[in-house]
């Protein structure tokens, strides 16, 4: 068992080692923290660089905790959807009027064109707002914006995994269920308080 716990400890990283040593501590069986605290030793990591990982490692975690406490509620989300909804409607409806005009085709072909501009807009709407402002229109009104789970500004990818999980069926209505909605929980972010960062 011993032998499992250094094997295990030794494919740690520095920071991890770190942690479970210090902040950690508790969360770990005693011979467990033992083996980490041997592999800090074999790997002559100095007090200081200790204490500085130590350091960083608590205000991440101060971070996240502040995170958590700032995440709206499921009604905020709701009045986000409703409204998120209006806007994405009312851009939808222009943009199809104008090509139904454009488009000199058989029916078909315009239900499919709208059809692509719902799903366009739709996409498009929420990836360049939230891209661009961290927010969409509704969450201006609510005074939030969107993070990832440990506080920071989501980057493209985040925000393009959060767009396309949009399309997971149930999305909209997840966040009653669950404290942040399928969107939320692929791309690893959430929705908070602007206030609060």
């Amino acid at each position: 068992m011993d032998t499992d716990f250094r094997d295990a400890m030794s494919k740690r990283t520095d920071e991890e080692l770190v942690k479970i040593v210090t902040v950690d501590r508790n969360d770990y069986q005693p011979l467990a923290v033992a083996a980490a605290e041997e592999e800090v030793k074999r790997r002559n990591l100095d007090l200081t660089s200790v204490e500085q990982i130590k350091n960083e490692l608590i205000v991440k975690i101060e971070k996240v905790k502040q995170t958590d406490n700032s995440t709206v509620s499921s009604w905020t989300r709701l009045i986000h959807f409703l409204l998120d909804s209006v806007v994405w409607i009312i851009i939808a409806f222009i943009l199809t009027f104008i090509s139904t005009f454009s488009l000199n085709a058989w029916d078909g072909l315009q239900l499919l064109a709208g059809f692509v501009i719902l799903l366009a807009v739709y996409l498009g709407y929420h990836y360049v707002m939230e891209l661009r402002f961290q927010k969409t229109v509704a969450k201006f009104v609510t005074k939030t914006k969107v993070v990832t789970n440990n506080g920071n500004r989501p980057g493209k990818g985040d925000i393009l995994m959060r767009t396309l999980g949009r399309l997971i069926p149930f999305d909209q209505i997840s966040f009653l269920f669950i404290r942040n909605g399928f969107h939320d929980m692929i791309s690893g972010t959430r929705v908070i308080r602007e206030d609060s960062k």
